[in-house]
């Protein structure tokens, strides 16, 4: 175990009572896992206040508490430390308290508005076939080589990543490959992390929500480059206007991707159907099972992504031709019966769903009608209802407007925002269905012979959130079920 004084070494703090020489078992900003002998560190939440649970974390043991906000009551044997920023010091104290788990495996952090899971995703599974035991922190699940863990954030909270790293490294892995969201950036959720390679795949219009503005979704972005250590490295997609605001003052080694203009790692696309795509990488052709335009930018990536860590050209490129996508990722469900395909996808931004109807225009024959479903989930950035709504009217043949996960909002009322956005000639043939299941059985009862499915929003996701319950619900399972009946 360490000592309190080792866990708090060159942090700007007080002591205001107590020891520091002490041992320490555990790190928590979570009361409930509290153990004796543990540091509780109270972090002014979103929708909670650690320092209202300060009282409860001593009940369970706790003999330090690091804090912003001195408490009224100060304890006989409890350790006080006060800090400006409770948040900004937790993922370095955990990281201490783990005995820097970044430090001993080659940590890899995917940020961007879309394309994190697929790179991350894909770069797991490409390491995997190349040998190497690796973790994964990502949207949809974490993983410990094979080992499979459950995932409820993008990026998980300061503590529960440092546990995760150190875990990995108890199980000897080499590489992991993380998401990293803008909330956990403006959260200083890695802060602790030392990242061998950062990748930026793109920024456009999402979560302004929380950020309050694009510019300042920017900033949040900017901060993971901004951290980087001088040995390094800033992996950036040349062909978003972004992409070199990103590491402007950045100290690491900066290496660039592009499939449309000069760049260190060079991919052009000489075929995309619905069969895969056909790629030159590198100066060397591929054939990929993935479809799509954007995805041909996520196996540069990942290409990009191995290279820089040191693996064999051919040995990349001949693992990556055999890559599948992740679940909920342009996933193809198939009804051989009459001819008609539905591609589930986590499309849930204007760029992403754009992307997504473009690639199937793209592969489809002419003759063949375009039916989009598609929601916007609630609590959350508003703006973009009526855009995702317009893309989909000027992408689709048809469009059902409905449900995703509504959370606390009435999703009545988010259907009608979205069909603010339907443009005038796209009323005829757009329909609003608010039961989710519903407006799926309708887009499959509509679909004439050779019919593409979109059905965009929820992806891999296997619930939907309605009134802070999760309801199990899976759009792949749904269209599974009524391709059969």
């Amino acid at each position: 175990m360490k000592s309190l004084a080792q866990i708090l070494v060159n942090l700007n703090y007080q002591l205001i009572k107590g020891d520091l020489s002490q041992l320490v078992s555990t790190v928590e900003i979570d009361s409930r896992l509290m153990k004796d002998k543990g540091v509780f560190i109270a972090i002014k939440g979103l929708a909670a206040d650690g320092h209202d649970y300060i009282e409860k974390a001593i009940g369970l043991g706790a003999t330090a508490i690091i804090f912003e906000v001195r408490p009224e009551v100060l304890q006989d044997h409890v350790t006080y430390v006060q800090v400006e920023n409770s948040r900004a010091v937790t993922g370095l104290i955990a990281s201490r308290f783990f005995d820097q788990p970044s430090e001993k495996l080659a940590l890899i952090g995917v940020t961007g508005t879309n394309g994190k899971t697929s790179v991350v995703q894909m770069s797991h599974r490409l390491f995997s076939r190349l040998g190497y035991k690796s973790g994964m922190l990502s949207t949809i699940e974490n993983k410990i080589g094979d080992e499979i863990l459950p995932a409820s954030l993008t990026t998980p909270d300061a503590v529960s990543l440092q546990k995760m790293l150190a875990k990995m490294v108890a199980e000897k892995c080499e590489y992991a490959f993380m998401e990293v969201s803008s909330h956990a950036l403006d959260q200083f959720r890695v802060n602790g992390c030392h990242f061998k390679i950062a990748v930026f795949t793109n920024i456009t219009h999402d979560h302004l929500d929380y950020h309050g503005s694009f510019s300042q979704y920017i900033k949040a972005k900017k901060l993971f480059f901004d951290g980087l250590a001088p040995d390094s490295f800033a992996l950036i997609n040349l062909d978003d206007r972004n992409a070199e605001v990103m590491v402007q003052n950045c100290a690491a080694t900066v290496v660039s991707y592009a499939l449309k203009k000069a760049s260190a790692y060079k991919g052009k696309i000489l075929d995309n159907t619905s069969q895969g795509l056909h790629l030159v990488i590198d100066g060397v052709e591929v054939h990929s099972q993935i479809v799509g335009s954007f995805n041909a930018s996520n196996l540069l990536a990942v290409y990009a992504i191995a290279r820089i860590a040191g693996q064999e050209k051919i040995d990349v490129l001949t693992n990556i031709s055999s890559l599948s996508s992740p679940p909920g990722r342009m996933e193809a469900i198939k009804n051989p019966k009459r001819n008609v395909v539905a591609f589930v996808d986590y499309a849930h931004t204007p760029d992403a769903l754009q992307n997504v109807l473009q690639t199937i225009n793209e592969i489809k024959n002419n003759d063949q009608e375009v039916i989009t479903v598609i929601g916007c989930g609630g609590n959350r950035d508003a703006l973009k209802r009526p855009v995702m709504a317009k893309i989909a009217s000027q992408f689709s043949d048809r469009v059902i407007l409905t449900s995703d996960n509504p959370r606390f909002e009435d999703p009545d009322q988010i259907i009608r925002e979205m069909e603010a956005g339907i443009p005038d000639e796209g009323r005829k043939s757009t329909l609003s269905i608010t039961n989710r299941r519903e407006a799926i059985k309708v887009a499959c009862a509509l679909a004439a012979e050779g019919a593409i499915i979109l059905v965009a929003g929820k992806g891999h996701e296997n619930y939907q959130e309605i009134k802070g319950v999760r309801n199990a619900f899976d759009d792949r399972e749904i269209l599974r079920e009524y391709f059969v009946s």
